[in-house]
Formats: structure tokens, sequence, C-alpha cells
């Protein structure tokens, strides 16, 4: 039995989790690749492959392409870059992992809020380049959070943004006014969560319903001072009209976690765009979310050699 883990950035999987404790080689991969041909020269020879999110996709031609593959675990319990319908009509089960932090992101959107809004990066660099204090951060007190997505996600940045003193305005197609009252924000339309918002912060899934929801036109409606934050996924945003929007001083700043490709290749315009505070898809990266992502791909494919395969997603 050969196990592939792939997309071990930080090459650290190897220490979240027992895989001596499976009668398998296990094999660590720390580059990603999206090119077919190498993917399949790579993991052709691979019993099992244990994905980490949506980093490298399994379509069916790629399914297709590697007949060794019994088991391919991702981590969480969804994953919309594995064709889960092609793996079942090739024998490959698909199992996921259920643990992991999604508050890890809420921390996270709230370290992006306060880095762009007191800019603290360019302050960091100013002292260590000799200088010191450069431009004048805004107060989030008495100010309007927008939250595009008040799930459970988005409630705990609401609720972050209430004890800061913050008002809370929120919006998503199902919200309801009652539901937003229950966390303390207020229900508003589409166009008057971009219009009202000073940080607007999204916390909605990836879907063919929101893909391209944050658009030009949503843009345009932001004002001048306002601040968008986005941890949830690139694609959700128009990325052309996000970056032109901040070249042209259109809105105050942005905080990005995520991005329509992932890694970002390195002459990516991301890399050129002002006024942004860039993280690399930190949103779920923490102690606590791979201990558990980990730990629990070892035991689907420990169940999965019992013969009793656990958290199956394609069943």
């Amino acid at each position: 039995m050969r196990i592939a883990v792939l997309d071990d950035y930080q090459d650290v999987a190897r220490d979240y989790a027992d895989w001596d404790s499976l009668p398998a080689e296990v094999a660590f991969f720390h580059e990603t690749s999206t090119d077919h041909d190498e993917l399949v020269r790579r993991l052709e020879p691979f019993d099992v492959i244990a994905a980490m999110r949506e980093r490298t996709p399994f379509p069916r031609a790629l399914l297709e392409a590697l007949p060794n593959l019994k088991l391919l675990v991702t981590t969480g319990m969804k994953n919309a870059s594995i064709d889960m319908a092609a793996a079942a009509e090739l024998g490959v089960t698909v199992s996921g992992t259920r643990g992991g932090s999604w508050q890890a992101t809420a921390e996270l959107t709230w370290g992006l809020i306060l880095a762009v809004t007191r800019d603290i990066p360019a302050h960091d660099r100013s002292v260590r380049e000799g200088g010191w204090q450069r431009g004048v951060g805004v107060e989030l007190a008495g100010r309007t959070l927008g939250v595009l997505g008040l799930g459970r996600l988005g409630s705990q940045v609401a609720t972050v943004g209430l004890a800061l003193g913050m008002e809370v305005i929120a919006w998503s197609e199902n919200l309801t006014e009652q539901a937003a009252a229950e966390v303390g924000a207020l229900r508003v339309d589409k166009d008057r969560l971009f219009r009202d918002s000073d940080v607007l912060t999204i916390h909605t899934v990836l879907s063919k319903r929101t893909r391209g929801l944050v658009g030009a036109d949503e843009l345009a409606l932001m004002r001048p001072t306002a601040y968008l934050i986005n941890t949830s996924r690139g694609p959700i945003v128009d990325e052309p009209a996000l970056r032109e929007t901040l070249r042209e001083g259109r809105i105050a700043g942005a905080g990005v976690d995520v991005f329509g490709r992932d890694p970002l290749p390195a002459d990516d315009p991301w890399r050129e765009v002002p006024n942004a505070v860039l993280t690399p898809h930190i949103g779920y990266v923490t102690t606590g979310t791979y201990e558990a992502f980990y730990a629990e791909t070892v035991e689907d494919v420990r169940a999965y050699l019992d013969g009793s395969p656990i958290r199956v997603l394609n069943g």
C-alpha cells in the first residue's frame, strides 16, 4: 500500500499524525502541480491520496488516469474540486475529515481587518527600515461592519465587531431578519450592505450562485473610505474588478487571503496591487486544524483498510 500526502507546503504533515501506524509507505509532496501529465506521473503508483482541501483538483480526466487509486481522502467534509460522481463510477472511495476549527478563519479575518485599517504591515516595514510613523489609521468603534454571509463563521466575526463597538449589518440570499437579530445584526438588502459598510467581510461558500457575487457594480457602491475583506474563496469576488478598484483608489483598501489561483504564480498581478494586505490562504492553517485534519486522515485510511470506510462523501 502506497499513500501520497499532497500539498504539504510547509513540510509539517508528518508531524501532525501517526503515519507509522499504517501498514503503508507514505510519501509527502510539498510542491503543487496543476499540470495533468505531471500529476499522472507523480500519482499513478499510489493506492491512497490524501488531499489538503482544494489545493489539487481531481477532475474526471485525472481520476481516470490513476488506475491504482482506491481511496481519496480530503480534509474537510466538502471539496468542490473533486468530481465525486466520477470517483464513484471508477470505484474510488472519497472520505473527508470533520475536524478543524472554523474559528481560525474568523480570527484571521480580524487580523486582516486590523492590519489593513491600521496599515500595520507598512508601519512594521517603516520601523525596520529606520523610519517611524507613517499615515493615520482608522478606529473601528462606531463604524459599520458589513457581513456578507451570516452563518457560523460570519456570526463569530460579527460578535467580535459588536464587542469592538461597531454596528453590524448583514445580507445573504436566505438570511432572515430574525436570524440576523439573534446575532445582534441588522438584515439589509445587498445594495445597502455595500453602500453602508465601512468594513465589508465575506463569509459565504463558493457555488454557482455565489461565483462572481461581488463584481464591479457592487464594488462601485462602496465608499472610498471602505475596506473589503475576503477569507472565503477567491472566485466569489471578480478579482480583476477588485484590483482595478484598488489601483484607482475607489476604496481605501482590502485584506485578501484567498485567490482564484492557489498558490499565486510568481508574476500574478495580485502581487503588485496597492492598498492591500495579502496572506497565502492561511485562514485554516493553524496547529489545531492541522492536528485534526491529518489525524482524521489517518483514521480514514485505517478504516478503509479494515474494510469499513468512514466519513464517505461519495457513497
